[in-house]
């Protein structure tokens, strides 16, 4: 074992660097936000019964558990902790499936706005609490394709004795062939395409309805295409990691410590990244959510009570 690294108990003992430090830091500071906004969602009636409302705590719940499950992950794969595969892929399944269902919602989201602005007197038909409900369950059905797609292949590659041994858990473990790596990226890519027609349908949809709107009305129409352009770079950066499978399978053939970097950056970029952009775009521009954040943030010390 090189430098410092010692072997102990199944695993390798290693000095924490700065990079593992970096990463619970980030983890640390978008969870607490996360909770925070958790919370003022659930205590306000009129935020559960607004569709809107409803997909950004989907959102937020998704990020959450994605974040905490891959900071546990980015501990065991730096300390080479091995786990049984069948635990393995069981914790995968939940990583896949959040991994994904941040992009279909927030296009979804964008969709959405779409309808509020282009649609309004259908909006309240088309995005009822009752229809938002069963958003969650096509946008949970969605996100799972890309799963199943990865796990049948895996099934039908593996023998019986592999689900008993002891790996460091990794989606690659679950890739035993080229074809399976290509599968993947093109189901990956599949996705990219869907969410960026839908994301440029809805701008340029909305931006027509802007430049029609009566002036009253024009503040608002605005407002909501701000949103929408704000949806289009999270889900820009939310896109880019469908792309990182391909990019590190690619990067992994040349050289396993640039893929260890370009793993690390990816990380940062698309994973963490993304998931500090919902609480700014709806914790902190949305008035009427701010107004109550800001009141459960300081425990209802805040004289104004929180805007319904």
């Amino acid at each position: 074992m090189a430098g410092n690294d010692s072997v102990l108990g199944g695993f390798v003992l290693r000095p924490i660097n700065e990079r593992i430090i970096l990463v619970h830091f980030l983890v640390m500071i978008f969870l607490s936000i996360n909770l925070l906004q958790i919370v003022t969602f659930f205590k306000k009636e009129c935020f559960y019964l607004s569709a809107r409302y409803i997909l950004f705590a989907v959102t937020l719940l998704s990020d959450s558990l994605l974040l905490i499950i891959s900071d546990i992950l980015l501990i065991v794969n730096y300390f080479q902790f091995a786990v049984q595969v069948s635990v393995c892929i069981v914790v995968c399944v939940v990583v896949l499936l959040y991994f994904t269902v941040t992009p279909v919602t927030l296009t979804a989201m964008t969709l959405e706005r779409y309808v509020a602005i282009c649609m309004p007197l259908r909006h309240g038909e088309l995005c009822s609490t009752h229809s938002t409900l069963h958003g969650i369950l096509i946008i949970h059905g969605l996100s799972s394709v890309p799963c199943i797609v990865i796990l049948s292949t895996f099934f039908a590659s593996a023998s019986l004795s592999f689900y008993t041994q002891f790996e460091v858990c990794t989606v690659e473990i679950f890739i035993f062939h080229l074809w399976q790596s290509h599968l993947r990226s093109a189901v990956s890519q599949f996705y990219f395409l869907i969410m960026c027609i839908i994301i440029v349908f809805s701008y340029v949809k909305i931006m027509k309805a802007a430049k029609a709107a009566s002036a009253e009305n024009k503040k608002s129409t605005w407002k909501g295409l701000r949103t929408v352009v704000l949806h289009g770079f999270q889900l820009l950066l939310c896109l880019i990691q469908l792309w990182c499978p391909l990019i590190e399978s690619a990067v992994l053939q040349i050289n396993v410590m640039l893929f260890i970097n370009v793993r690390y950056f990816n990380y940062i970029m698309f994973i963490l990244a993304p998931r500090c952009l919902s609480p700014l775009i709806y914790g902190l521009r949305d008035e009427t959510f701010f107004h109550a954040l800001k009141y459960y943030a300081l425990c209802g010390l805040h004289k104004s009570k929180p805007q319904v």
